[in-house]
């Protein structure tokens, strides 16, 4: 399919368009309950190490680190492990932390980095506000303890800071939010797509079970009808003419072994998806076999005009509806002989009519009543149209216009069966 193939051509990567496969864990309900240790571990790690490489840089301006500042740095590290259970939580604690560590006059550092996974999770798991909230208390901390609180407390001595600084500050914020943003919206665009084309393969499933059902029903249908007529006509001789019974047994023999292989031939469809099929699929050049069958059944068909080439889907639609159409006659109605009439004249569409004389039986003959329906849905499917119905004199006529050209997307291969 096409969204498997690999892009050849220009525009963003794969997993730019669908998400790499490490975002499949925020969608994965089992995997978001899992505990995310490992990389909170890590943070952990950096965040203390970090700290203690940054304060050796800041010894003069800032206050040396302590075990305060160590427990700070680690709960900061460390309510990142609830981050996926917990993300509004841990978006505050972890910005209520830095604002502590920063307000204590400890030396800057990765403890940002903290506060910036806390508030990318919390972002990308859909509290937007929350997470602005968190890191506009940071901010807003910070500027309170530079400009007007830093007069009580340490480092005893400390000025005021630079706005400047607090303007960098601002930018890092604003840079982390437009990043987690950027993620988020990335991350609710593959979203949608997943769903979509989940979509689409439930679609197409459905329609491939459609298809399946009324490909078994059109195969079983004729073949047992024409059965059942012979297994009639069988019972009645066995006594008075063996000779009859043995030929209509002979004919339920073949036909039986014919509707076994069609319909091994449609499961093999569901056995190898996408194998070319082993048999050509049946279209009108197989027209006087189905002839010659109805006439097994008791049925005279007259044809009335020559097939022409048809797309392959087009040519087992034809075929269907009147195989169709003439086991409707062998169940439905008294008369013994049907006409069907092809019409090719105005080079664009075919028409198939179908007549018989009736009456009509009244009996269903253990048939579903799908018949009709399945030939709708194989003349809608390309475009084409059926109409069904009794005519004024009695007798009963279907009448299915199709394309002769294939619809966008149907194979060019009179092979390949429409599977």
């Amino acid at each position: 399919m096409d969204e498997q193939q690999v892009r050849r051509g220009g525009g963003p990567p794969m997993w730019w368009r669908q998400g790499p496969p490490w975002w499949n864990r925020w969608e994965d309900e089992e995997n978001a309950r899992r505990w995310p240790w490992r990389s909170t571990l890590l943070i952990t790690v950096f965040v203390m190490a970090g700290s203690n490489f940054a304060a050796e840089g800041q010894l003069d301006d800032r206050a040396p680190l302590d075990p305060f500042a160590r427990v700070l740095l680690f709960v900061a590290s460390a309510l990142l492990l609830w981050r996926k259970r917990y993300p509004v939580a841990v978006v505050f604690g972890t910005a209520v932390a830095a604002t502590l560590y920063l307000g204590a006059g400890y030396p800057y550092g990765p403890v940002f980095l903290a506060v910036a996974v806390a508030c990318f999770n919390a972002i990308v798991t859909g509290h937007r506000k929350a997470a602005w909230a968190a890191v506009g208390v940071l901010w807003i901390g910070h500027a309170l303890v530079a400009h007007w609180l830093y007069r009580w407390l340490p480092p005893s001595g400390d000025t005021a800071a630079p706005w400047g600084q607090e303007g960098v500050i601002a930018a890092w914020v604003a840079a982390i939010v437009a990043v987690s943003e950027l993620a988020r919206t990335r991350r609710e665009q593959w979203v949608r797509e997943r769903a979509e084309r989940a979509q689409a393969a439930r679609r197409r499933a459905d329609e491939e079970r459609l298809r399946i059902a009324r490909e078994l029903h059109d195969v079983l249908a004729h073949s047992i009808s024409v059965i059942n007529v012979q297994a009639g006509v069988g019972l009645a001789l066995l006594d008075t003419d063996p000779e009859q019974a043995r030929s209509a047994l002979t004919t339920i023999k073949d036909k039986s072994k014919e509707a076994l292989g069609e319909v091994r031939q449609v499961l093999d469809t569901l056995r190898t998806p996408g194998d070319a099929p082993r048999a050509p699929a049946p279209g009108l050049d197989r027209l006087p076999e189905l002839v010659e069958q109805a006439a097994s059944a008791g049925l005279t068909v007259e044809v009335e005009g020559e097939p022409p080439r048809l797309a392959p889907g087009t040519d087992l639609a034809a075929f269907r509806i009147i195989q169709e159409a003439l086991t409707n006659v062998v169940r439905h109605s008294e008369s013994r002989h049907a006409r069907v009439h092809l019409d090719p004249s105005d080079r664009t569409t075919l028409r198939l009519r179908i007549d018989d004389d009736g009456p009509a039986t009244g009996s269903d003959a253990g048939g579903s009543g799908n018949g009709l329906a399945g030939m709708r849905e194989r003349a809608a499917a390309l475009g084409g149209t059926i109409e069904a119905g009794p005519r004024a004199d009695g007798g009963f006529r279907v009448l299915a216009v199709l394309p002769l050209k294939a619809p966008a997307g149907e194979p060019s291969n009179h092979v390949k069966e429409d599977r």
